[in-house]
């Protein structure tokens, strides 16, 4: 006697469905990396051939003469300098105090937890304002330096949040058992909480670096000395506040117009890119895990 095979029907309306999806998210892919596209294509085409269409799909002539004159201005790398500084302490002073508040608040047993948690949610619904924020900067003497971009974002709300819930979520069973080995709160944290939130903690570093990286507005409020320029400042004034010309030592050189604004856009989020691969298992790990526990 022959077996039947069970196949399972799928409704037409479920492909007509999966058909629509797959051309509206490829849509949106496309409309998402053309302008990425676009910004590099540009950065790799002489200047004659980027006045010819405004719309670049590939270079037809190469010219590197963008990124060659990028790479010998002194205040590219001055910038990048201070923003890798910016972006390396203040991610790890990011991550030390979201991990150990967010380890604080996760205790069941935590008396006056709810208050906590109401001040610092509030913290996230209502600022001082932006002129109080300036006066105090000012007053803590930490104007014009990297300071002023590094400890007043030392935590961010949101982040603390989805921590929090995140070792919320850890079985009380293993803190537990660690406890009756002899193993201390601190010994807890860093031997157990932290191993098993590795995709949580690599999601949220993720965020905080991007962040760093792209520190803009604090930059323009409280740094005026071009050596102390990040690198999206420094970018800033190239692109938009000397358009014709950059003086360097009193002589005017050639700007290469559209193709050398883009180069300067590609160096500036090339950096982050190359960190993303090896953050994208546990990131992508991580927002799923969120997702169900959070």
């Amino acid at each position: 006697m022959k077996k039947r095979k069970n196949t399972i029907q799928i409704p037409t309306g479920s492909k007509i469905f999966d058909i629509f999806n797959y051309i509206f998210l490829s849509i949106v892919g496309i409309l998402t990396l053309y302008p990425f596209w676009d910004a590099f294509v540009v950065s790799l085409s002489p200047i004659e051939e980027y006045l010819k269409t405004s719309i670049h799909l590939w270079p037809t002539k190469i010219s590197i003469e963008p990124y060659s004159y990028m790479l010998n201005l002194r205040e590219l790398w001055i910038s990048y300098w201070n923003t890798i500084i910016v972006t390396v302490v203040g991610t790890s002073l990011n991550m030390l105090m979201t991990i150990m508040t967010a380890y604080v608040l996760s205790k069941k047993d935590l008396k006056g937890q709810r208050i906590i948690m109401f001040f610092i949610i509030f913290t996230m619904m209502f600022s001082g304002g932006l002129i109080p924020l300036y006066i105090v900067i000012k007053n803590l003497k930490m104007m014009n330096s990297l300071a002023a971009l590094i400890i007043p974002t030392a935590m961010s709300t949101y982040n603390l949040i989805i921590l929090r819930n995140f070792f919320y979520s850890i079985p009380q069973s293993l803190e537990e058992a660690a406890m009756i080995d002899g193993c201390s709160e601190i010994g807890i944290l860093f031997k157990i909480v932290i191993p098993i939130s590795k995709p949580a903690i690599t999601t949220i570093t993720l965020f905080y670096a991007v962040t760093n990286w792209n520190q803009f507005f604090s930059a323009v409020l409280y740094i005026y000395d071009k050596n102390k320029w990040p690198l999206q400042l420094f970018l800033r004034s190239l692109l938009f506040e000397n358009d014709m010309a950059y003086q360097a030592g009193g002589e005017s050189l050639f700007m290469l117009g559209q193709p050398m604004k883009m180069a300067a856009v590609m160096m500036a989020i090339i950096p982050i890119m190359c960190v993303y691969p090896f953050f994208q298992k546990h990131f992508t790990k991580g927002v799923m895990l969120g997702a169900v526990k959070g």
